[in-house]
């Protein structure tokens, strides 16, 4: 139960010291080291989502030829209809280059940014918490490690995310105390949304393939729409390639070495 309990709260806590640096940094993020971890929280995500979710989702099943990938494919576009379906009917206003999307509302422009972390933040709770259901469903062939790897990963790419959320809302004219309270809270969706995940998959043991691999697809929807895009516009594009060639390293040897 204690490992249970670390593995949900290793990303919150990413979160929370990311979003901590705007008591560092007085005058916000220069927009190089911005590019670099954008790039890095990139990497981290997608090869998460190819080395925790949609490999172990692919080996899980027992079928043989086209019926083997078919719940992975099934999930991973499921995934990436769900959070398509979210970025439209929410309201939310991006973290870096402010560019508001979703039905017009009169939100402040603070709660349109807390909005758009948090639908980054739902895939990465879901991606933990179908993990952790795996780990409890003894015959699915999932370690406790595997869930740590994973779970650490996803810290490793909250704390830069946690750092471009709370900096960008102090700049916009909120105290550090709120920015770094509105940082913290945007991440305490993922723990929530883990434990839903859990509550769910216990009871839907034969759909974990699909569940890990729709988690996969949200997680790489929010890389493909929103991060690398955000990477690749203005000067400094090299830095974010960088970033994410590091990020996807490093995640795939904390996947294969704790995994």
């Amino acid at each position: 139960m204690q490992e249970i309990i670390l593995v949900l709260a290793i990303p919150f806590l990413g979160t929370v010291t990311g979003a901590a640096s705007v008591y560092l940094l007085r005058s916000g993020m220069p927009d190089r080291m911005q590019k670099a971890l954008l790039g890095f929280a990139s990497g981290v995500m997608i090869a998460a989502s190819v080395w925790s979710l949609l490999i172990p989702a692919i080996d899980m099943s027992t079928a043989e030829g086209l019926r083997r990938v078919l719940p992975a494919v099934a999930g991973f576009l499921c995934g990436m209809a769900f959070l398509f379906v979210l970025d439209k009917v929410t309201p939310h206003q991006h973290v870096v280059g402010g560019e508001v999307e979703g039905p017009a509302s009169h939100l402040s422009r603070t709660s349109k940014l807390a909005l758009a972390v948090t639908l980054h933040n739902i895939p990465e709770g879901m991606a933990v918490g179908v993990t952790l259901a795996g780990v409890l469903e003894h015959d699915a062939g999932m370690s406790m490690a595997a869930a740590m790897a994973l779970a650490v990963g996803i810290a490793i790419q909250n704390f830069p995310e946690g750092a471009i959320v709370s900096l960008p809302l102090h700049g916009a004219g909120n105290t550090r105390h709120r920015a770094f309270g509105i940082g913290v809270l945007s991440g305490a969706v993922e723990p929530a949304a883990a434990i839903l995940t859990i509550l769910l998959a216990t009871y839907i043991t034969p759909a974990l393939p699909f569940l890990l691999a729709f988690a996969a697809g949200s997680m790489l929807f929010v890389v493909v729409e929103e991060l690398i895009p955000e990477t690749q516009t203005g000067s400094h594009s090299n830095l974010g390639t960088t970033g994410f060639a590091l990020g996807f390293a490093l995640m795939m040897t904390l996947d294969v070495v704790l995994g």
